[in-house]
């Protein structure tokens, strides 16, 4: 897991240039057919990054994004004939998921443009779709998902940067590789030891992060069989925030944009009730933390947030080593999950 992840950064940059006129005609393409909405595919880490894209999608190109559970089309057979002309991003790392293929394939026969985002690019859903995004990460032999996860973000990027011809997030892609290489050298593991004995915990994010808290709380459960729930900084007021008490853990994975309204007042309520809040993020929203954790505020807030879960990585697999886990071959897991 720790050598995989750390391979992220110069896969991400050899991807960003393999993939440049592939994903430039596909935004040309998308921007051309206009849809009305898009929809997103996908299950475990990747469906993560469906969030993240749907993210993208709504604040960026100006398009509604849903997503589609695979079950709807896989099992129930229910798509809809609207979703004629609508582009489905299907998003898996190795492409053979049975119950993603089935619900691809149903959703295009229902007129469905089918864009595949997969690591194997020769892969059955990679065959079925119109357009195949290759996210180029490399073979990956640990079942808990890294540079995979990491490259496809940066795909997703790259194709809502060229569809909104976003010239602000096309010129941050050219520097994605430093700052995820600075990201990847930040060490988060003083975290270690107060997160070492926790049964359960909050992740929070907002905005660009609120998927990557999503994916760091997937993550916790998978190597270090901790109970780790994401939440909204804004939404965990309404419920979950009661669940918090003195000495209960709470990560914060802050963003860099507008969605970073509100946290300094959330975080002092946190630590007011004596959790132990450990933050990433601008210096001045996350003051109340009880510890800080090395980032930078200084890059495009797309990018702040996919080097969130770059530095993070290197923190979950010393918290799993450290409480006694193997994080590259969790207990009752397996690297495809082939879900009916």
């Amino acid at each position: 897991m720790a050598r995989e992840a750390r391979e992220a950064p110069l896969r991400c940059t050899e991807q960003l240039q393999c993939n440049a006129e592939l994903v430039r005609e596909a935004g040309r393409r998308l921007r051309a057919l206009a849809p009305p909405f898009a929809a997103t595919l996908a299950r475990g880490s990747s469906d993560q990054a469906a969030a993240f894209a749907k993210f993208l999608l709504e604040t960026h190109a100006g398009v509604p994004t849903l997503s589609h559970a695979p079950s709807v089309g896989s099992l129930y057979h229910a798509t809809s004939p609207r979703f004629a002309g609508v582009p489905l991003i299907a998003i898996s790392q190795s492409g053979r998921s049975p119950d993603l293929l089935a619900a691809a394939q149903d959703a295009k026969a229902q007129g469905a443009v089918v864009i595949a985002v997969v690591n194997d690019a020769q892969s059955p859903l990679a065959e079925l779709a119109e357009i195949v995004i290759p996210v180029h990460a490399g073979p990956e032999t640990s079942v808990a998902a890294t540079k995979s996860f990491v490259c496809t973000l940066v795909a997703l990027t790259h194709l809502v940067a060229e569809w909104s011809e976003d010239a602000a997030l096309l010129a941050a892609l050219e520097g994605a590789g430093e700052v995820l290489e600075a990201a990847a050298a930040a060490d988060w593991t003083e975290a270690v030891e107060l997160l070492k004995d926790a049964g359960d915990m909050l992740v929070l994010g907002r905005g660009p992060t609120l998927p990557i808290a999503g994916e760091a709380a997937l993550k916790l459960k998978e190597t270090s069989s901790l109970h780790a729930e994401a939440f909204s900084s804004a939404e965990v007021a309404h419920g979950p925030m009661t669940l918090v008490g003195a000495g209960d853990p709470v990560l914060v994975l802050a963003p860099l944009d507008v969605a970073r309204t509100g946290l300094r007042e959330r975080l002092d309520d946190f630590a007011a009730r004596g959790a132990k809040v450990i933050a990433a993020g601008m210096a001045e929203d996350i003051a109340p933390a009880a510890l800080a954790l090395p980032s930078r505020s200084d890059v495009h807030p797309v990018l702040g947030a996919i080097a969130a879960i770059q530095s993070f990585y290197g923190l979950a697999n010393a918290l799993s080593l450290a409480r006694g886990r193997n994080p590259d071959n969790p207990p009752h897991l397996n690297k495809v999950t082939r879900t009916l």
